[in-house]
This record gives structure tokens, sequence and C-alpha cells, in this order.
């Protein structure tokens, strides 16, 4: 049984450390999550959501962003510092919105959600993520490139001689 739909409450036995930034933030994340599920018509529960209502909640918090995104119309779509005010829209930005899904991602599990069902972690997601953080870079002029990985200058295998040891 699942207890993603209840709270998980611990023994209050022996005082616990205040909790990191990270488990605070994780925990606030986590509950306006399953606010905005109830405020739903009808409302969701947390075990019967979907990568959906994940995207869905995504594009909701938008309202709520401080990042200038500009449109393709715009005389300052694809200029990093633009020299004057423009009517585009506010977005999440996409670094918001890449670790607020991390950390959704980890309290759905630790709220005994499944790794294989969890829905922070479908690939529709991932995908989503990708497209706003391009659309962003776009906007804003910023090219984001992969990053290639780093090849050692270092052989990987000793020279011969140097795996020979003496004969005598």
């Amino acid at each position: 049984m699942s207890n993603l739909d209840s709270a998980d409450h611990g023994s209050a036995s022996k005082p616990q450390p205040p909790p990191s930034r990270y488990e605070s933030q994780k925990r606030r994340d986590w509950n306006t999550f399953g606010q905005y599920l109830k405020n739903q018509r009808p409302p969701v529960s947390l075990s019967h959501c979907n990568c959906n209502h994940v995207l869905e909640f995504l594009r909701y918090l938008d309202q709520f962003g401080k990042t200038k995104v500009h449109l393709h119309g715009c005389m300052f779509f694809g200029q990093p510092d633009p020299p004057a005010p423009c009517t585009c829209p506010l977005r999440q930005a996409w670094g918001s919105l890449d670790a607020l899904i991390g950390r959704l991602r980890a309290a759905y599990e630790e709220h005994g959600g499944s790794p294989e069902t969890n829905p922070f972690g479908n690939g529709a997601i991932r995908l989503y993520l990708r497209e706003v953080k391009e659309c962003q870079a776009k906007a804003r002029g910023i090219p984001y490139k992969k990053k290639k990985k780093k090849i050692s200058n270092r052989p990987l295998i000793k020279p011969h001689d140097e795996m020979i040891k003496n004969p005598n």
C-alpha cells in the first residue's frame, strides 16, 4: 500500500535537526503540487496523477514566472540584454522548472511511489523541459550547446615497456 495520499509523520521521541534548505523546499513543492491536484475539477489524488497533470502544473506555474521570454515577433527576440522593456510574457525559468521536477521526483518516491510509475520521471516531462530550455535560449539569444566529454591526454593503457618488470 502506498502512502502517496497520506501525511507521513515520524516519531517525535527524539529531537530532529532542522531540515536542510533542499528538504524544506522539497516539502513545500510536494505540498504545493498536492494542493494543485486537490483544486482540479474533479480533484485528483496524488496516487492517480500522471505526467499530463505534471505538465499542466508546469504550465500553470508560468503565470508566476519572473523570466522574460521574448516572442518571435518581438524586436528584442534573440537579444540577451534588450535595451528597453517590452510586452512579452514572463515565464518560469528553465532551471527553476528542472530543479522543481527533480525535487518532486524525489518526493514522490519518498512518499511511497514506485520509480517505474513516477510521473515526474516520465519522458514527456524531460521533452517538455528540453523544449522550454531551447525556446528560452533562442528567445534570449543564448546558445546552449551540449558539453562534449573531455578526452584525457593520458594514455588509458600503460606503455608496454612499463608493464614488463625486470626479468631477473
